[in-house]
């Protein structure tokens, strides 16, 4: 199973999240962006139906895969 990780972390003059090397929006406080990175590792859990999905890896390649809606990661807050 694999395992995403949300950490707070000062960014851009505030705060931010930041998940595989990639950064959220800046929040004006520290508590602010951990609720933020609280949702949304709380929105990973929540299974759905399969799916075509895109994403962008660190280098900015962009991808496309089938997920399957009952694959959730695990996930953490740290900071």
């Amino acid at each position: 199973m694999a395992k995403v990780i949300y950490e707070i972390v000062e960014h851009d003059g505030g705060w931010a999240y930041r998940a595989d090397g990639v950064y959220s929006e800046t929040f004006p406080t520290h508590d602010a962006a951990r609720r933020a990175a609280e949702r949304a590792a709380r929105e990973q859990q929540v299974g759905g139906s399969n799916a075509a999905i895109s994403f962008q890896d660190r280098q900015g390649v962009w991808h496309e895969e089938q997920a399957k809606g009952s694959d959730r990661p695990e996930t953490e807050v740290r900071g």
